[in-house]
Parts: structure tokens; sequence; C-alpha cells
């Protein structure tokens, strides 16, 4: 019959795979536009509005392949976001990265763009930024919480131990306390 594909097992009329086609390729731009997203994100979002599986593969492929859709490169941005703007350390973003079903290797490359200094930076950062809301609790309650607040961030113990010590050590360097 004209308007439909011959050898199909579903012998669907063309314009309706025009249609799917379209509306995979519409749905991906516009999530795409939104926020960054991973193969497998998109994948879900896909499989959520109901594209067909071979169509929604051949939309990622061609996504990846005009370089839209690049899970290394979404990583290092991840990785740059999270650790500069929300402070967080990098359990918190490999952690963030898993949720987001990159692949350990990609995640591994993207972490590696923090140097050890630059996270014991900005851990001390924002342990000094923290400090003074801590002034009316003792020491100990003020180191406890910084510890805390600090490893909720992803840090690593020592990180966090260095952290700690500085931002304390401008505490207690602060003059008289009267508690």
């Amino acid at each position: 019959m004209p308007g439909e594909e011959r050898g199909s097992s579903e012998a669907r009329p063309i314009g309706e795979k025009t249609r799917e086609k379209t509306k995979a390729s519409n749905v991906s731009m516009h999530q795409l536009a939104r926020r960054g997203m991973s193969r497998w994100e998109l994948e879900q979002v896909l499989a959520k509005r109901e594209v067909e599986p071979h169509l929604a593969a051949a939309e990622l492929d061609r996504l990846e392949s005009v370089g839209l859709l690049d899970d290394a490169a979404l990583a290092v941005t991840l990785v740059y976001t999270q650790h500069t703007r929300r402070g967080l350390g990098r359990a918190a973003i490999a952690q963030e990265l898993r949720r987001r079903h990159i692949d350990g290797a990609i995640i591994e490359d993207a972490l590696s763009e923090i140097a050890e200094d630059d996270e014991l930076e900005r851990a001390t950062e924002l342990a000094l930024k923290r400090v003074p809301q801590l002034r009316s609790v003792d020491d100990e309650v003020a180191e406890r919480r910084l510890n805390g607040y600090l490893a909720r961030k992803g840090y690593g113990s020592s990180t966090v131990r260095q952290a700690v010590q500085a931002a304390m050590a401008t505490r207690r360097s602060s003059g008289v306390r009267f508690v």
C-alpha cells in the first residue's frame, strides 16, 4: 500500500514514523536545553515519553555524534560547578555522578581535575565561613559541628581535620570569650 513501509513487521505509515522521530528529537532537545543530561538520564526521559527503544537509541547516537550528548564533558562540568559553587568534596561529587549513571572511568578522569590542595583550600574556606556561626557554642561542639558539616559535603577525613584545625585556630585567636 502507498504510504506504508514494505517488509516491516509493523507496517506503519511513513508519516507516523517521521512523527515519532520528530517527537524523539523534540523531547531530547527540550531536555538538553533545560540542563545537561547523561545518556542514561535522557534515555529514561525518552522511555517515559513512550518513544520506541530503537528510535530512542538512534536519537541518542545522533546526539552523541554531533556532540550534544557527552557524558565526559558533563562530568567535567559537574565536577567544576559542584566543587567551586556548592563546595562539595570528591566523595559527594562522585556520588552525584554515579547517580546520573556516568561510567566509573569517566568519573575518575573528571575527579582528577581537583587537586588535593584545591580540595583542602575549598574545605578550609567553608570551615572559616562557618566558624562565626558557631560562636555561641563551646569549642568542642563547634569542632564537632564543623567536622560533620565538611563530612556531609564529601570531604575526606584528613582534609576535614586540617580544615577544622585552621578554622578553630582563628576562633581561638579572636580575643577573650565569656561563656
